[in-house]
C-alpha cells in the first residue's frame, strides 16, 4: 500500500492512510496553538493477535464502518479492515476506493480541507449495491485528562442487549444491559445507581457503549467534547435526518486481554451513524421507534445510483473549559456557545452536510459481536 498521504490548507492538516482508511491524525492551528484531539491506541502492531480483526493493529484517529456491528471483518466491517488505494490526491483533497465491495457497493472515500475552516470534510459514496447496512463514522478523542460531553438534543440514550465485556476474566463493562433513559445524566449503571454521560470518565477501569437517538426536528446534528486540560474541544457534525444515532465507546481500562491489556485509557469513540441494530430495546419494536419517526436505521443503496454518507470533524482552542451549551449553523458561520457565555464563530461549507436518502421500514437486525 502507498504511504499515509497529507492533506492540509492554511490553519488545518490531515493524514489519511490507506490501510485501513484511517484519518490517522488531525492537526489545526488555532489563536496560535496546534489542537491534535485524535487518540491512537498504546500498542505495536506486532502485539495485536493473528485473529483479530486488522484495524486493530494500528487503531488510531477516524475510520468508517460499514456494516456497523455485523460479522463482517468484526465488528467495523470491511471500510475498517480493507486498503484504499489512492485514486485521487491534491494539496486538500484525497480521494480512494476500497478494493472490495460491500453489499455490491463501490465504496469511495473523500477527505477535504479548506484555508481557514478548522474542519475536516469526509463523504464516503456507495456506488450500486443492494439492500441496507447500519454505517457510523468513528472518531477516537483522547481524553487523558477527562472532557465534558454535550449534544444536540437527543430523544433518549441506550445501550445494546449485551455488554462489551461481561466476562470478569476478560474485562468490566459498567453501565446496564439493555437499558433506555431519556436524561443521559442520569443513565443506569450495572452496580444499580445512576451515570452521567455528559462527563468522560465517570467511572474506573471500564469498557462501555451507549446510544443517543437523535430529536427528530432538529436542523443540525453536533457533539462536542471540551478537553479543560488541553484549552480546546473538538466538534463532530452531522445531518440528523441522514445520521440519527450518536453513539459513545468508552475505552478507559476495561479490558484485560491483548492488546487490550488495561492499557488502553482515556479513549471516547464517537461514531456518528444509522445503525438500529446497535439499540438493545428499540431495535425489536415493530415499527421500530426510528423509522416510526421518520428516520433512517440504515443505509440504504442504490443498485441504480448512489447513496452519500457526509460527516464534519474539527478541533478549536477553548481555553474557558466551559461546557458547550449550543451549535447553531447559520449560512456559512458556525458558532458554538459555551454554558457560561463564552462563543467562537467559525467559517463552515454550511450547505455541505447533504439530504438523507429514505431508508427502509423493516431492517434486518443481526446480532453484534463485541470483539472489536
Amino acid at each position: 500500500m502507498p504511504e499515509t498521504v497529507t492533506i492540509a490548507a492554511t490553519g488545518i492538516r490531515a493524514q489519511f492512510d490507506p490501510a485501513c482508511g484511517f484519518v490517522s491524525s488531525l492537526t489545526v492551528t488555532d489563536e496560535g496553538a496546534e489542537v491534535a484531539p485524535l487518540h491512537r491506541a498504546p500498542w505495536a502492531p506486532d502485539e495485536v493477535p493473528a485473529t483479530a480483526p486488522r484495524h486493530q493493529r494500528g487503531l488510531r484517529g477516524d475510520f468508517f464502518s460499514a456494516p456497523f456491528g455485523q460479522d463482517m471483518d468484526g465488528l467495523h466491517g470491511p471500510t475498517a479492515n480493507g486498503d484504499w488505494p489512492v485514486a485521487l490526491s491534491g494539496p486538500a483533497l484525497v480521494r480512494a476506493v476500497l478494493d472490495r465491495p460491500v453489499l455490491g457497493a463501490t465504496v469511495v472515500k473523500e477527505l477535504s480541507v479548506e484555508d481557514g475552516h478548522p474542519f475536516l470534510y469526509q463523504r464516503h459514496l456507495f456506488i450500486g449495491g443492494t439492500g441496507a447496512l447500519p454505517v457510523a463514522n468513528h472518531a477516537m478523542v483522547a481524553l487523558p485528562g477527562g472532557g465534558k460531553l454535550s449534544f444536540s438534543r437527543k430523544r433518549w440514550f441506550e445501550t445494546p442487549a449485551t455488554a462489551p465485556e461481561s466476562d470478569p476474566a476478560r474485562g468490566r463493562s459498567a453501565l446496564a444491559y439493555p437499558r433506555r433513559a431519556e436524561d443521559g445524566a442520569e443513565f443506569p449503571g450495572a452496580d444499580g445507581g445512576t451515570v452521567n454521560l455528559h462527563r468522560y470518565p465517570w467511572g474506573p477501569a471500564h469498557e462501555d457503549f451507549v446510544v443517543a437517538v437523535e430529536e427528530p426536528s432538529a436542523r443540525l446534528g453536533w457533539t462536542a467534547v471540551v478537553r479543560p486540560d488541553q484549552g480546546d474541544l473538538f466538534l463532530s457534525l452531522r445531518d440528523p435526518k441522514q445520521l440519527p444515532m450518536t453513539m459513545l465507546w468508552h475505552s478507559n481500562g476495561g479490558r484485560d486481554y491483548a492488546p487490550w491489556n488495561g492499557r488502553h485509557t482515556g479513549c471516547l469513540g464517537i461514531e456518528e451513524g444509522a445503525a438500529l441494530p446497535l439499540l438493545g430495546l428499540s431495535a425489536h419494536e415493530v415499527p421500530d421507534p426510528l423509522s416510526a419517526a421518520g428516520q433512517p436505521p440504515l443505509l440504504t443503496l442504490d443498485p441504480q445510483g448512489m447513496a452519500e454518507v457526509r460527516h464534519v470533524t474539527g478541533a478549536i482552542r477553548w481555553p474557558s473549559g466551559q461546557a458547550v451549551a449550543a451549535v447553531q449553523l447559520e449560512g456559512n458561520v458556525l458558532t458554538v456557545t459555551g454554558d457560561w457565555g463564552a462563543e467562537r464563530r467559525l467559517p463552515i461549507r454550511g450547505g455541505w452536510l447533504s439530504p438523507a436518502p429514505e431508508a427502509p421500514a423493516q431492517p434486518n437486525r443481526p446480532k453484534i459481536d463485541w470483539d472489536l
